[in-house]
């Protein structure tokens, strides 16, 4: 074992006990260290250069030593023994025991992450060993062994050669569900070859095996991709589609996946220890053994665990985000949550006992945001009248399973909180009111035309005014947050009466909702349409808009169109409607919480690509109203009919009327914390500006990887060392790093008492994975009423131009206010995430679009493109087949 590796001595153990594997042999590791030796010359001392650049170097030189003389013809031979001349085979690589340990060892499954090449020709054979070699000191396979504490530059690599077996489909099953430790035999399978199912190339089946029972549970997909065979002439594997006589069917029936299941619960057997196998599957039937590892991270941690989700977060903070975005994100929930326990009535003694707890509620994870749910539990938990909404809050949260917390308020004591929990609720809409007021007018006082510009300011007085609204927000901004709770409950009330007098859901309620007065996101799209109408009312700045950027790129054509409104070519109106647009509001865009990520305040030519889409598409504000109120009156007429009792509809009428004034002070408040973080970003972006003048960063939006304390720090002298340029380089590098991360679950927890990174190494998944419903209909929850057809336009990254939404029903994780250009585009709205008064839901009532919330799986199950039908009112989304729909 000292010379082949874990792995095939592993293979070779079950080859002699009579498994199924395809016939192999190896290039021990001595043959790698004689390799390395004759290069010694050519490479510098180990011990002149960094560790991870001695490692590139002898990378480098090894893919380069490619075997020759006797090796070579030895190598040859025995591949035309194993495969014959023409055949093929499987080269992989595996780090031998040593200091630091195994590649697929028990101990550490994955310890080499070294490579491997399938369908390798005679031809190429030699140069496959050399890259294996070469392996042992790639960049993942250094940074891996550093933070395992072993010597990178002391790993030694034994090469295997397997016939390559012409598999038409593939699995990887384990012994134990990864996901929870479970003695449950789970079965990923794929058409074509393993490496679709491993690298995620294939759309993939998974079944679900009980080892006493023997039964089946199958979750199916629509596959449309798979791994195969490299063209000819060419190599590596390639990613082709899978037939159509194939993409519905399981890819494999109930009885091969128990037989593939008893396959590997024979190799557990046979090592004594859970074990994940990979295998493919010839057309005669018959199943090869290709692989076996002990399984990783089989040993469960029984000790205490952190919760961690994102659910809906990445409505504000979607993807990687940098230093300046997390730390300002940190403030608002520290001050903001703080200042509405104390409205709430939590006594002061008891915020200090949490303060701790209030200055986590949201951490950074692989550069992503993330709420830390134990502590908003525990911190919420505080409050007698959260047990009221508490099921709403979990839902809306994303919490379920073992996340939930095991202490609950009793009854009794949350009915003796009630009189006082009432008495702040009837001041609610007084104080909603001075909190408006109250921000109207800072506006007002930056952004007034008469008042002095914020690029007329001297750093100092920008920081005073930065320190000054945020000092504020710490007494004023619980107001907003006190709203969500009063919400939740006059939901919880109207939500069940709805359904004890009318019959009815949320499919009713949400048609309910519409009407009222227009709250402030609303405002803000209509004034976007009542733009792009006056554009199109003028014929050379219609053009404009709806011409192509031809050999200009799309920024560029947009800052030209724009350049010309300023300028007034187009007519002092629309240039004058433009700059009232942007004052107002500026601070809207995609990502307008995230501070990395500018907005037509720093970038007016943006709001020429918001206009864009809706001048192609027609749109008229009169149009947008009467969708609304076509929306409510049938809904209104619908609960007429369905609650013949007049004094039960006063009471659903009173109800409604004050859930719609919730929903109305919900969407005025977020827009507030949009402009409350655009003024943040115009003021440390300026701040980073004077740093680059200076000298202090390389470039202005370097201020994007330094905290908010850091930048006013410079200036303020407290900022403890100096050397801002590095700090920021290092930052980002890592920034760069994180978006190569896979994303992380929804929900998942970590153990207790760890710094946070080494824990993440151990995460758990928590909550059931998205089941399918059969066929390719996906189910969510209703929130606009209304059917419509059209290809699905999935949006992983927004910041895609809303012509190309145009038409399409956009499919997203989650959205947030700045997705309402693609939103105003699209034809219908269809998210992972949400609940009937998330913003998808609100603004797809407003728009009058068919839109379905809490869709489980909706981007990994609707291909881009792919045509589908959305029932707004029953929250059904159904993948159609293409030739049906032609």
């Amino acid at each position: 074992m000292g010379e082949i590796g874990h792995k095939f001595a592993r293979l070779e153990a079950l080859r002699a006990a009579g498994f199924p594997v395809p016939g192999f042999f190896c290039l021990p590791a001595d043959e790698f260290d004689r390799a390395l030796a004759s290069l010694r010359d050519a490479l510098p001392p180990a011990a002149s250069l960094p560790v991870a650049d001695w490692c590139a170097s002898a990378a480098s030189a090894l893919s380069g030593a490619v075997p020759s003389g006797d090796l070579a013809g030895g190598l040859l031979e025995a591949f035309d023994a194993l495969a014959g001349p023409g055949g093929t085979a499987a080269v992989r690589a595996c780090v031998v025991p040593g200091e630091g340990g195994g590649e697929d060892s028990e101990d550490d499954p994955f310890a080499g992450m070294s490579d491997s090449f399938l369908y390798v020709p005679r031809a190429g054979l030699l140069a496959a060993v050399a890259r294996c070699w070469a392996s042992a000191f790639k960049p993942e396979a250094v940074r891996y062994r550093i933070l395992k504490g072993a010597d990178p530059a002391g790993a030694r690599v034994a090469v295997g050669i397997q016939r390559m077996v012409p598999g038409t489909r593939s699995f990887v099953a384990f012994t134990r569900d990864p996901r929870d430790g479970a003695r449950r035999h789970v079965v990923a399978a794929a058409h074509g070859i393993g490496e679709g199912v491993v690298q995620e190339k294939a759309d993939v089946d998974h079944f679900f095996v009980d080892p006493e029972t023997g039964g089946v549970r199958a979750e199916i997909v629509l596959k449309r991709r798979m791994a195969g065979p490299p063209a000819p002439g060419e190599s590596g594997t390639r990613v082709v589609a899978v037939p159509d006589g194939l993409r519905r069917a399981p890819v494999l029936t109930d009885p091969e996946a128990r037989d593939v299941a008893d396959l590997a619960a024979r190799v557990e057997e046979h090592f004594g220890r859970p074990q994940d196998i990979e295998g493919t599957i010839t057309p005669d039937g018959t199943v090869h053994l290709v692989q076996a590892r002990p399984l990783a991270g089989e040993a469960r941690d029984t000790g205490p665990r952190v919760y961690w989700g994102n659910h809906n977060i990445t409505e504000s903070f979607p993807g990687v985000s940098g230093a300046l975005t997390y730390s300002q994100a940190r403030t608002f929930y520290e001050l903001a949550f703080t200042d509405l326990y104390r409205r709430m009535g939590v006594p002061a003694r008891r915020l200090r006992a949490n303060a701790h707890r209030t200055g986590r509620m949201v951490g950074l994870l692989d550069g992503r945001v993330h709420y830390r749910l134990d502590d908003w539990q525990e911190l919420h938990g505080r409050l007698p009248a959260f047990e009221l909404v508490r099921a709403g809050w979990e839902e809306a949260m994303g919490v379920t399973g073992e996340a939930r917390a095991a202490r609950r308020w009793p009854r009794a004591r949350v009915a003796a909180a009630l009189p006082a929990t009432a008495w702040r609720a009837a001041g609610h809409r007084r104080a909603t009111a001075r909190f408006l007021r109250w921000w109207d007018g800072l506006m007002a006082e930056v952004y007034d035309p008469a008042a002095r510009p914020l690029a007329g300011r001297s750093p100092d007085e920008l920081i005073a005014l930065y320190r000054r609204v945020w000092a504020e927000v710490s007494v004023r901004w619980g107001v907003t947050l006190a709203n969500g709770i009063y919400g939740l409950l006059v939901l919880r009330a109207g939500t069940a009466l709805l359904r004890r007098w009318a019959g009815a859901g949320p499919d009713l309620l949400a048609g309910l909702l519409c009407g009222g007065r227009e709250n402030r996101s609303l405002a803000a799209a209509r004034a976007a349409v009542a733009l792009a109408e006056r554009a199109a009312g003028i014929p050379d700045l219609k053009d404009a808009l709806l011409a192509g950027p031809g050999g200009r790129t799309e920024e560029e054509h947009l800052r030209a169109v724009w350049d010309d409104i300023a300028a007034g070519r187009h007519g002092s109106g629309i240039a004058a409607a433009a700059r009232a647009y942007l004052r107002r509001y500026g601070d809207r865009a995609l990502h307008d919480l995230k501070l990395d990520e500018p907005t037509p305040r720093q970038r007016p030519w943006m709001l020429a690509g918001t206009i864009a889409p809706l001048v192609r598409r027609g749109a008229t504000v009169a149009g947008g109203r009467a969708d609304e109120a076509r929306a409510a009156a049938q809904a209104r007429r619908r609960l007429r009919e369905a609650c013949r009792n007049p004094a039960k509809r006063a009471v659903l009428d009173a109800l409604l009327s004050l859930m719609r004034w919730f929903v109305r002070a919900r969407e005025d408040t977020r827009f507030c914390r949009t402009q409350l973080f655009g003024l943040s970003r115009e003021v440390l972006w300026r701040l980073g500006a004077e740093l680059a003048a200076a000298g202090a960063l390389d470039d202005p939006r370097d201020v994007l990887d330094l905290t908010a304390d850091e930048v006013t720090g410079a200036f303020d002298g407290t900022l403890p060392g100096s050397d801002l340029r590095g700090l920021a380089a290092v930052r980002r590098a890592e920034r760069l790093r994180h978006l190569d991360v896979p994303l992380p679950p929804a929900l998942f927890s970590v153990p207790a008492g760890r710094p946070v990174a080494a824990a993440l190494a151990h995460a758990r998944p928590v909550g059931p994975r998205p089941a399918a419903d059969g066929g390719d209909v996906l189910r969510g929850l209703g929130s606009s009423g209304g059917t419509v057809r059209g290809r699905a336009k999935v949006v992983l990254d927004p910041g895609i131009a809303p012509a190309g939404c145009a038409g399409r029903i956009l499919v997203a994780r989650e959205t947030d206010p700045g997705w309402l250009s693609l939103m105003i585009a699209a034809s219908g709205l269809v998210v992972e995430r949400g609940t009937l008064l998330s913003h998808t839901a609100v603004t797809g009532r407003l728009l009058g679009v068919p839109t379905a919330v809490a869709v489980g799986g909706a981007v990994a199950r609707i291909p881009d493109g792919a045509w589908i039908e959305l029932d707004g009112r029953a929250g059904t989304v159904r993948v159609m087949d293409e030739r049906a729909t032609r």
